[in-house]
């Protein structure tokens, strides 16, 4: 066994391989970034090797970097994590020339599998099923335009050296297939340095299910269940679950040794996932091989029991995998959201800044998180804007998704927007709770972009009884409690009558009582109450002179008033916006990568006006109606801040 690894990542990843080496008693090694100086997985390491400047192709990216560190401090050992150099062929070979481990595959099934057009043709080899398409490199967006016509539309425009739904592309017709490989190209190039991009079909109505595997150098493999990954926005995972609830146990037995004959044909070792295409008919098709860790590996370690990361190390240091396919039992189901530092409500924009707050949810047996920040910690524009990952387990798919619902309320992040009241929304939206899924289903179920529609309370009395219960605390500090108020939950006035003290209340509001118990205290971010008797969770932010509630995702504005005071605010006039019409603003802050048009140009809505490249994505702007462009207030190369004006029109 090794006594020293080096982890040549950063983040949440970072962490996650550091928690199991201590747990084993090996020592860690960090590597960081002039941005990451103050990370958690650097302070979490016994010792940390600064490698350059922010950005990853000067940083975390250079092999001979981490080579040197590996030598500077001993280790013996690298574990990639995922992205960055965890699939590059030539990081492992220059590991291997300095007598250090690599704690993955090796080179040979790096190479195979890691090119997503040679890796097409050797799962055919070995009798794996896959989809039709064109497996070579294509020239020009012209010769993609006549591919995608031979294939027959829809079809998915892919980079060969891709991942992480980066370079990836639907077409629907001729002018999105053009327009589809110029954007592919350059976001595969940015990305991963290769600009290779090929074609298959699209097969509609598709699932994402993945076989996950673990191999040793003893020539055993097995695999370890599948995942739901159909869950995606942009091609980006958002929820993963173990198992699948829609696969019966023959499919899951035929592509669990599908996937097993693939990783043998190219003498795989160490863990790695096998992902399909599966259709509404459940026949399956194979989409690629990751030869790594995956992101979403803690739903499979929860229904298993088993520690990938553990196995990976002892793969690696050599040893037989402890156990055979007839030993992995399947227990319960785990499902995995993805935290980002993004605002639903502005398409997802990517959000930098400090974490002013971060309380994570209480972890058990059934509640995990996954995490590389800290509360005071910066996320970074220079990397992949993940909070966190929250996994919850149950002995079934709802108690699951229930533990899940309650975990998110509990998830207390303030500085930067985030995702959780979609990831809320998510876990109680009908079709999602039924498993009829398919990697559409965001794009389907929130047509138009997500807004707070979305959310509406769900029994809006209890918002109101809370609010009620938290200006009764505050008033017995002061010694005058009063029975009847008013709440004004997002301007809608409720008279309520509040009665009690100390642990237990009692609210009546439009004929109804309703009876919280809660030990709350003012100042304390989360309210854990039981209402009727049923737990709940409550956020609790001051604003003005009353508060923010937030639960299950969505938000409340509350004042608690007196009859009186209702009235007279009843009067007030509300603040109109500001008129941003006339202008195109930047949803996030970034690099404008380009602006198309000019100066007295006319221009028809949907028409490309800019593009802003943020987080290794560039993010086309059009414009939402017709017009013309009257002046430019920033040119190509600017750094952008949120909401600085980039055109405006006449």
């Amino acid at each position: 066994m090794f006594d020293k690894i080096l982890i040549a990542n950063r983040g949440e990843i970072a962490c996650r391989v550091i928690r199991t080496c201590k747990r084993l008693g090996i020592k860690t090694v960090a590597v960081y970034s002039e941005a990451d100086a103050d990370a958690l997985h650097v302070r979490e390491a016994d010792e940390a090797v600064l490698i350059g400047p922010p950005p990853s192709a000067q940083s975390y990216l250079l092999i001979d970097k981490i080579v040197e560190a590996c030598k500077a401090t001993g280790a013996q050992a690298v574990h990639p994590g995922y992205g960055f150099l965890s699939e590059k062929e030539a990081f492992q070979k220059a590991l291997a020339e300095a007598g250090i481990a690599f704690i993955g595959p090796d080179a040979h099934a790096i190479y195979a599998m890691g090119d997503k057009i040679e890796s097409k043709k050797l799962a055919q080899a070995a009798g794996v099923s896959t989809v039709p398409g064109y497996l070579a490199a294509i020239p020009n967006a012209d010769e993609a335009v006549k591919i995608a016509r031979k294939i027959g539309y829809p079809v998915m425009i892919k980079a060969s050296a891709g991942g992480g739904g980066k370079g990836m592309r639907i077409a629907w017709n001729d002018a999105e297939a053009h327009e589809g490989f110029g954007s592919a190209t350059n976001e595969a190039k940015a990305s991963f340095a290769d600009d290779r991009v090929f074609i298959e079909k699209y097969v509609e109505e598709p699932r994402h299910i993945e076989i996950q595997l673990i191999a040793d150098g003893h020539g055993n493999c097995v695999y370890l269940w599948e995942r739901e990954c159909s869950i995606q926005r942009r091609h980006q995972k958002v929820i993963e679950e173990a198992p699948s609830p829609f696969l019966d146990a023959k499919t899951r037995k035929a592509m669990g040794e599908q996937a097993v004959a693939l990783a043998k044909a190219v003498k795989y070792k160490s863990a790695g996932t096998v992902e399909f295409i599966v259709d509404k008919n459940r026949k399956f098709y194979f989409l690629e091989m990751n030869t790594r860790l995956q992101v979403e590996h803690p739903v499979t370690e929860l229904i298993t029991g088993l520690d990938l990361v553990e196995l990976m190390i002892r793969v690696a240091a050599g040893e037989k995998l402890p156990f055979q396919q007839k030993d992995v039992k399947l227990q319960g189901w785990a499902v995995e959201a993805r935290l980002y530092a993004e605002d639903p409500f502005r398409n997802f924009l990517p959000s930098t800044g400090r974490l002013v707050k971060y309380r994570e949810p209480e972890a058990g047996p059934d509640v995990r998180v996954d995490t590389g920040v800290f509360e005071g910690g910066e996320i970074s524009m220079f990397y992949d804007p993940m909070i966190a990952k929250l996994c919850t387990h149950g002995s079934t798919r709802d108690e699951a998704i229930d533990r899940m619902r309650r975990a998110l309320d509990e998830f207390y992040v303030r500085g930067v927007s985030h995702n959780v009241p979609f990831l809320a929304a998510l876990m109680a939206h009908p079709r999602f709770r039924a498993g009829k899924l398919t990697t559409n289903f965001i794009a389907e179920e929130f047509k138009g972009g997500f807004t707070a529609e979305h959310l509406p309370p769900k029994d809006p009395a209890v918002l109101a009884a809370v609010a009620a219960v938290v200006d009764r605390i505050h008033a017995h500090r002061s010694g005058a409690p009063q029975s009847e108020r008013v709440v004004m939950l997002n301007r809608t006035a409720m008279p309520v009558s509040v009665s009690g003290g100390g642990l237990e209340f009692a609210v009546d509001i439009d004929a109804r009582r309703i009876e919280i118990e809660t030990d709350w205290s003012p100042g304390e971010p989360l309210m854990r109450a039981k209402v009727d008797q049923h737990p709940v969770v409550v956020q609790i932010d001051p604003l003005g002179s009353g508060w923010r509630l937030t639960h299950e995702g969505g938000q409340a504005d509350v004042l608690v008033l007196t009859p009186r005071q209702a009235e007279l605010y009843a009067l007030m006039p509300i603040k109109a916006a500001p008129d941003t019409s006339k202008f195109l603003l930047s949803p996030m802050p970034g690099l404008l990568a380009s602006v198309a048009v000019s100066e007295g140009q006319e221009i028809k809505a949907g028409e490309a006006l800019a593009v802003v490249e943020a987080m290794k994505m560039e993010n086309v702007l059009r414009a939402t109606r017709d017009g013309t462009v009257k002046t430019l207030h920033a040119k190509a190369g600017d750094s952008l801040r949120v909401d600085q004006k980039i055109i405006e029109f006449a």
